[in-house]
């Protein structure tokens, strides 16, 4: 299983999000999704949060949240072999540096308001309410066959 990030930076009521428009053979092309990326060898979650951060943004990002942890669980066709990704889920709203121009796609402040109207994997919907309304940490498993939800399962933390 492949172990990412994906982090939300607010500022006043947009999130930063990046529409992934520039790299070939890419499973996001053409989505909008949040900022992160893989994990380096020896990196915990939040390194990666803002090394991803830094290198796809320019920005430096200081104040994080692990918010919840999605499995993203993809074939691309039934009798395809299963892509398994853990995604550990950030979000945040103080930041410093000037925002750069990103390799993977064009970035944009886009409306909380907004966002719902975008093309996005259809659990992102899911956990960015989750994170609209300030939900406690979760895990949430996320089936998919091409770009159809076909499964879906929350568990909140209840502590």
């Amino acid at each position: 299983m492949q172990n990412t990030t994906l982090g939300y930076i607010e500022r006043n009521g947009c999130w930063l999000m990046l529409h992934r428009v520039k790299k070939n053979n890419d499973i996001n092309h053409d989505k909008w999704i949040g900022i992160g990326g893989k994990f380096e060898p020896g990196e915990t979650a939040l390194e990666c949060m803002k090394r991803e951060c830094l290198e796809e943004t320019g920005l430096v990002w200081h104040d994080p949240e692990l918010r919840g942890i999605v499995t993203f669980n993809f074939r691309k066709h039934e009798e395809d072999d299963l892509f398994s990704e853990q995604m550990f889920l950030f979000s945040g709203s103080e930041i410093s540096g000037e925002l750069k121009e990103c390799s993977e796609g064009v970035l944009e402040w886009i409306r909380l308001d907004e966002v719902n109207q975008l093309p996005l994997w259809e659990g992102d919907f899911l956990f960015l309410d989750c994170l609209k309304n300030n939900a406690p940490f979760f895990f949430l498993k996320l089936d998919y066959v091409g770009d159809r939800l076909i499964h879906h399962e929350f568990s909140f933390d209840p502590s």
